[in-house]
């Protein structure tokens, strides 16, 4: 089989060259240009004709692979295999084996959990009756609905009532109940701040829509770049994380967020606010309070109790509990009946609050510990936030830092994960604070970490 003869036209094309070859190819296959079956010419073929790297071509095929597009067969070459198949990332990795140091999520240190929950349903099996064996009534999630309201007491909510609220199996869940219930016709288009937590771009592919990547700066999302990209083409959604932007730790500002809210007005946006990564006692307004009429506001226990309990919530926008209620049903009837039950004891008694503050005190000294070892670096972090995120020094590449560092036993996450495949990529890693592991062997990874920082290779690999 012989190469085709594809050749594409970038000199229109902004932003990185690789980025330009994947969107070319993405066209290409999806307008019938590029055919099921073809051959691709070689990397160094295609770098000589294009006037490119072929560290650079190889990047872009090793994009389009990931995405389904290409497959590439060892001593045959790189084929066209059709429409993108949209892999996704896994959200949350498999444990690692044994004698690494996880720092790809923040998980939670047991600071009383097991013990109450063993406790809890101790409880709740004495009132075990007929209603275990039927659907999940959402009628009944009434008081469950409340002690959320409760729960969130120290947010900046803005005017919220029980029935603006709906309950959902965790943060994910939640933002695909959102999407779910407001997003309209073939290919909805939906803005997300151009590094995201894979989660959200999934759930926008999951939905059929069309995630589109707008610039940040040091606050987040530029209201300008917001403006000029809803110009171009209409969109519903735009999707924010205001407090904690996940993975660059950015806090919004009360007038940022002012200047998104107007944006949103002017093009009639809707806003999904995912607050998971939520930090303690902030006085700043949330977007719900600042747009009740067109936000949504995703919220879970995964971050703060439990990531098993999967429970989580959407503050609707003023008026539309029912419609995400109707959605949540439709979708999987409601919670089950003994989540739903080990929650509201949970909440009521006083105990997810106490464990929510001894998971902060546990967690807080770990921070600092990456704050005094990596503070001489490129970092950013904010208190109260679980996660930092590193820009590396001159000589680290994200892919080879991260294998490196496996390779040292500690395990962290490169920013290409949370690139848009038409955003950037900037050369960052994100490290979270994990609480599962040792506080002498988290130590010790930190020390790993901050020894390769300072020892970087001598020459980039292509």
């Amino acid at each position: 089989m012989t190469d085709t003869i594809w050749h594409p036209d970038l000199s229109q094309s902004s932003g990185p060259k690789y980025l330009a070859l994947t969107v070319a190819l993405r066209r290409a296959i999806r307008e019938g240009e590029l055919l099921p079956g073809e051959k691709l010419p070689p990397v160094r073929d295609m770098a000589w004709r294009l006037g490119m790297t072929p560290g650079t071509v190889a990047r872009a095929y090793q994009l389009a692979t990931q995405e389904g597009l290409l497959s590439g067969e060892v001593g045959r070459g790189t084929f066209v295999t059709g429409v993108s198949r949209q892999r996704f990332t896994p959200l949350i990795e498999q444990p690692p084996p044994k004698g690494q140091v996880d720092l790809r999520w923040p998980a939670l240190p047991d600071v009383g959990q097991i013990a109450a929950f063993r406790q809890s349903l101790h409880r709740l099996a004495e009132g075990v009756g007929r209603e275990w064996l039927y659907y999940p009534d959402q009628p009944a999630e009434a008081e469950l609905r409340l002690a959320v309201l409760g729960w969130l007491s120290d947010r900046v909510l803005g005017p919220v009532a029980a029935d603006d609220i709906a309950l959902t199996h965790g943060g994910q869940n939640g933002i695909l109940t959102v999407l779910q219930t407001g997003l309209r016709g073939d290919r909805p288009v939906v803005m997300l701040e151009d590094l995201a937590y894979p989660g959200l771009r999934q759930a926008v592919m999951q939905m059929r829509g069309d995630p589109v990547a707008v610039e940040m700066d040091a606050e987040g999302m530029l209201p300008e770049s917001l403006d000029l990209a809803c110009r171009r083409q209409r969109a519903q959604f735009v999707c924010l994380t205001p407090q904690a932007q996940n993975p660059t730790t950015v806090c919004m500002s009360a007038a940022r967020r002012a200047a998104i809210v107007e944006v949103a007005r002017r093009h009639d946006l809707q806003i999904l606010e995912d607050d998971c990564y939520s930090v303690a006692d902030s006085d700043l307004p949330s977007f719900r309070a600042l747009a009740p009429d067109r936000t949504w506001y995703v919220g879970s226990l995964s971050k703060s109790v439990s990531a098993a309990l999967r429970f989580g919530w959407v503050v609707c926008p003023t008026g539309r509990g029912d419609e995400a209620r109707t959605a949540a049903k439709n979708a999987f009837f409601g919670l089950g009946l003994p989540v739903h039950l080990l929650c509201l004891d949970i909440m009521t008694s006083g105990v997810g609050e106490r464990i929510r503050q001894a998971v902060r005190q546990e967690l807080e000294p770990r921070l600092q510990t990456v704050v005094n070892a990596l503070g001489a670096f490129d970092l950013s972090w904010q208190p109260g936030v679980s996660f930092v995120w590193l820009r590396l020094p001159r000589g680290w590449r994200a892919t080879s830092f991260t294998a490196r560092a496996e390779a040292e036993g500690v395990l962290v996450r490169s920013a290409d994960i949370y690139a848009l495949n038409t955003g950037r990529a900037p050369n960052a890693v994100r490290i979270a604070i994990s609480g599962q592991s040792s506080r002498a062997d988290f130590d010790k990874a930190i020390a790993r970490l901050t020894r390769l920082l300072a020892n970087p290779p001598q020459e980039l690999s292509l």
